[in-house]
């Protein structure tokens, strides 16, 4: 009985250190500010694949991070200059049942191909004006 309850404590003890990681880790890649985001990780079924996470400015980068991960790198990194909005829409089919109305799903042009994310019309105004706020290129020659 009492080696019973050691492994059952034993196992509670891992199980509450397991979520103050996942909790720890979002909190200091967190710290500075971020977007709560989702981006669709595959597209083999159609209005499925979508993975939450939140989106951290860095630098002229969006990275994202899964929300329930260990991983200390982003899942998913995007080029300010790289990318380009290819469209935009509301949720559509399945996609309904995950993400409320004030979603919006963007499809993102990047050189390692198209990106899309979810995210609110808040956050997706923060993003806009992310990417259009890079520096013009090309710059005076002397």
């Amino acid at each position: 009985m009492g080696t019973t309850l050691a492994v059952i404590g034993i196992v509670l003890l891992a199980l509450v250190c397991a979520i103050a990681l996942l909790y720890a880790r979002r909190g200091v890649l967190t710290r500075g500010g971020a977007i709560v985001m989702a981006v669709r990780l595959t597209s083999s079924v159609p209005g499925r694949g979508w993975a939450p996470g939140f989106g951290r400015f860095e630098a002229g980068r969006l990275q994202w991070f899964r929300m329930f991960s260990y991983a200390p790198r982003p899942k998913v990194s995007l080029v300010r200059d790289d990318t380009v909005v290819e469209s935009r829409r509301r949720p559509e089919g399945p996609e309904t049942q995950v993400f409320p109305p004030s979603v919006q799903v963007l499809v993102c042009k990047t050189p390692a191909g198209l990106v899309e994310v979810a995210m609110t019309e808040s956050a997706l105004t923060g993003f806009l004006s992310w990417l259009e706020a890079a520096p013009p290129r090309g710059g005076l020659s002397v």
